[in-house]
């Protein structure tokens, strides 16, 4: 993952150390250029030495010792008064006032030649390799340091954008800390100024998902609760149908069928309108899983013994922290599925209480189950297997939309699976330990 300080550290280093290898290389030319000027001076203070003992002495004298890298000559004419030991016999460079460069002894040497009067001349020379590391030296000692601080320039850049990202990860712990429920605008005070077009676009997203959070609840629930008038005048229409119409009239038969499913779709329609993370984490209280999912099926009776179904219950009081309307609204759905998808006269179990320590709600069944390349689909809002596979089963596809919904707000999980009754499909799912109520 791209970080935007480790971005910026390296380029502000990269640019850094750029300017400072540039610097160090200028102000090394320069130094060089300086201490090559010092030391033709030092050259020149050298000849002034040489003119005053030369003044008066007489041909063919040489002096022994004398500096390593180092010589002078004195010449009258052509003849040689005075030389250093190490100096040639030959003139180190020619008979004309200046500095210049020369080689000898295997050497380059820098020469400067000086007038004494007459056909008087002075020479000294001083080996270029030595000058050169006398000079680099001391311009080196000058540089090196300033290569050396590049960690610790490094590690204060670091230091310095960190402070400067600061106001960044404060509204980015800002936004975290907010509930996946809570879309006000972020409330930061003198915002630096590169981050007010970053809060202004931010709170202009929380805004409209808000009103479209808002407008689609506001519709189903509207839309929910509009239809129920209409649905309960059409019940009581067919109720008076039934004295006027001969007995066992398929018309009438699929008429109510189709009332009953529209009411199931309302209902479904207006417990996803009530499934909102602000209106249920703030009921969440202790519930014993088995008494609820033991209510929930003796009121759910009646629908399995019209089609000869056995349900049973097994398990043992298993207490969580949730909300009980929307687990029984879970359990209903989850029953509901599998008195639909059984074939007559077939079995659907069910499991409330703990396994593995863990609060744990199954609904088993022995219907024809579903596939598993499909399993995860059937969590979509409005996608029905029976529907693909032409089967005839009455629904909207919310169900189990509707149940993973109330799954992920009591931070459960939830796991379809084969079913232990031979034939079908078992719906798992297992509550957090840290729901549970000791």
């Amino acid at each position: 993952m791209n970080s935007i300080r480790r971005s910026l550290v390296t380029m502000l280093v990269a640019a850094f150390t750029l300017v400072s290898f540039v610097a160090a290389l200028n102000g090394y030319r320069a130094s060089m250029d300086k201490a090559e000027a010092l030391l033709d001076a030092q050259l020149q203070y050298s000849a002034e030495i040489l003119v005053g003992l030369g003044a008066s002495e007489s041909s063919g004298q040489t002096l022994g010792g004398g500096v390593e890298g180092f010589v002078f000559q004195i010449w009258d004419g052509e003849h040689p008064v005075l030389r250093s030991a190490a100096a040639p016999e030959s003139p180190v460079t020619a008979f004309e006032e200046g500095y210049r460069y020369a080689n000898f002894d295997g050497f380059r040497w820098r020469t400067l030649t000086v007038s004494m009067g007459g056909q008087r001349w002075g020479m000294v020379a001083e080996r270029a390799d030595v000058r050169h590391t006398l000079a680099e030296s001391v311009v080196l000692e000058s540089v090196i340091p300033l290569l050396l601080w590049l960690p610790v320039a490094a590690l204060l850049i670091w230091v310095l954008v960190g402070w400067g990202l600061a106001p960044l990860r404060e509204l980015s712990a800002q936004i975290n800390r907010k509930a996946s429920d809570d879309l006000a605008p972020l409330d930061y005070a003198d915002p630096p100024t590169e981050l007010q077009q970053v809060i202004s676009s931010t709170n202009g997203l929380l805004l409209r998902l808000a009103a479209a959070l808002q407008r689609e609840k506001h519709f189903a629930s509207h839309a929910a609760h509009e239809l129920r008038t209409p649905i309960s005048a059409l019940k009581i229409h067919l109720h008076n149908l039934e004295s006027e119409v001969p007995a066992g009239s398929s018309a009438l038969q699929h008429a109510n069928e189709g009332i009953e499913r529209m009411h199931h779709l309302v209902e479904q329609l207006l417990d996803l309108a009530r499934t909102q993370p602000e209106l249920i984490t703030a009921n969440f209280h202790t519930t014993d899983l088995h008494t609820l999912a033991q209510r929930v099926t003796a009121e759910l009776w009646p629908a399995f013994e019209a089609r000869q179904q056995s349900l049973s219950l097994q398990g043992e009081p298993a207490t969580m922290q949730g909300d009980e309307t929307m687990l029984a609204i879970l359990i209903r759905n989850l029953l509901d599925n599998a008195r639909k998808y059984t074939p007559a006269g077939g079995e659907i179990t069910v499991f409330a209480g703990y396994r593995d320590g863990t609060p744990t709600l199954e609904v088993a069944d022995s219907g024809p189950g579903i596939p598993s390349s499909e399993r995860q689909r059937v969590f979509e809002r409005f996608y029905r297997v029976g529907a693909r596979a032409g089967e005839d089963v009455s629904g909207a596809g919310l169900g189990l939309a509707i149940t993973q919904h109330i799954v992920q707000l009591h931070g459960a999980q939830v796991q379809l699976a084969d079913s232990p009754l031979g034939s079908g499909l078992a719906v798992v799912v297992r509550f957090p330990n840290t729901a549970v109520s000791v």
